[in-house]
């Protein structure tokens, strides 16, 4: 018996697996790898085949092509799988997905999704909701990780937000400058008025240890008593103190992260300044009767304590920060203080930065550097030192300048 050839209502023939539905649009069916039905339609047999040419080639090449998949199920399932993460930063970056990428690329079914759908959403943030490069970054580390579900899984090939920030955060942060490092009359104002002020003299000690060890801010609120080595004169970094939103009814709290790398745990000097700071911290506390009520994650005896025995965060040191910046300069503006200088506005994250330039100016090994900043990768190093080489060598040619002036000045005095 010869097996009658399907047709369509237009008498044309159909390959196996397309159907013409009694509405008549057009079906294809066939199995997958595991043997189970799949099916797609389209309006016009023209349509349905240019659509099953995509199935077969992405099937040959390997891809899912059995289910769409939307961006937001691939983050359901970034969820479930993701492991490794401190607490705070997991709950950070699902906080960062669910309030800006759900609602605009959360129902975007990943094979339609493009490199310009993504920059397109990065300069939406930027343009129209004025979300800092630094945020979007952020939201772009966890975007990222969502797609690169999709790639592991063969839905798509390439992970569409590769390099996709690359172009905003040239165009934003071009000519811009990062923290600038305190001059060396800056930092003696800095320090001589914290010391000297009675108003003040009580965040001397925390700012010092920032200022004379680079230490990050959460590695310098997060120091313990007995991290602190008085006969060998070093600093034990072991641990981080952070602040974060849990984004649950626990709302904001503390929680010690240990190092992400090795280069994070290390042990640095303890200079003479800063254990002449940390004695006179002790002391503070004894006279006030301050005892460390602050117990985080099993760990408790902190170094720097408010009034009440509690632990800082950084905000509460930046804006002590302001207020010392404030009545500094208003001090050296009334002529109670004699100085060349005022301060500029400067954060905590600044005094490590002026650390590493003065370890720049006394001509620090970059090996060295690297082990007393805690940086994994010694390129971090070199991009800093490079940038304090170079405002180096132009405050020298300024200085050049001046005195190569001065000099002709003289010179032309002398000849009239």
């Amino acid at each position: 018996m010869i097996n009658k050839k399907r047709k369509d209502n237009k008498n044309r023939i159909l390959k196996d697996g397309e159907y013409q539905r009694p509405n008549g649009s057009y079906e294809y069916r066939w199995r997958d790898k595991r043997r189970k039905m799949n099916s797609i339609y389209a309006k016009s047999l023209v349509e349905l085949r240019e659509k099953e040419k995509q199935i077969i080639k992405d099937s040959l090449n390997g891809l899912n092509v059995t289910k769409k998949v939307s961006v937001d199920d691939l983050y359901k399932k970034w969820k479930l799988l993701k492991r490794g993460l401190k607490d705070n930063t997991f709950k950070n970056y699902q906080y960062l997905y669910e309030y800006f990428v759900s609602g605009q690329l959360g129902n975007v079914i990943i094979t339609n999704l493009k490199k310009s759908d993504i920059r397109s959403f990065y300069n939406y943030l930027a343009e129209e909701r004025h979300v800092k490069v630094s945020t979007i970054d952020s939201i772009h580390t966890v975007l990222h990780q969502v797609l690169q579900v999709a790639v592991d899984d063969e839905y798509i090939f390439n992970n569409p937000s590769d390099n996709a920030l690359k172009e905003l955060k040239q165009s934003r942060t071009s000519g811009k400058k990062g923290h600038r490092a305190l001059t060396l009359k800056e930092q003696q104002l800095f320090e001589n008025f914290l010391e000297n002020t009675s108003r003040y003299k009580g965040w001397y000690p925390v700012f010092i240890t920032m200022l004379w060890t680079g230490l990050r801010v959460g590695e310098v609120t997060g120091l313990r008593w007995e991290d602190i080595d008085f006969e060998s004169n070093t600093i034990s970094v072991n641990h981080t103190l952070v602040y974060y939103d849990t984004r649950t009814n626990r709302g904001v709290t503390f929680t010690i992260n240990t190092p992400k790398t090795k280069a994070g745990e290390r042990t640095v000097p303890l200079l003479p300044r800063v254990k002449e700071a940390l004695i006179l911290e002790k002391k503070r506390q004894e006279e006030l009767e301050i005892v460390c009520k602050s117990k985080i994650d099993g760990y408790t005896n902190f170094i720097f304590l408010n009034r009440f025995g509690n632990v800082f965060h950084q905000g509460t040191l930046n804006k002590a920060l302001k207020r010392i910046i404030r009545d500094c300069n208003f001090a050296v503006l009334d002529g109670k203080i004699q100085s060349e200088v005022t301060l500029p506005n400067f954060s905590n994250h600044s005094l490590r930065h002026t650390f590493t330039t003065r370890m720049v100016e006394a001509g620090t090994n970059m090996k060295a550097m690297q082990e007393i900043l805690g940086h994994s990768d010694i390129s971090t190093t070199m991009n800093i030192y490079a940038e304090a080489t170079k405002e180096l060598k132009e405050k020298e040619m300024e200085k050049f300048g001046e005195n190569l002036q001065n000099s002709l000045s003289n010179l032309e005095e002398t000849y009239q």
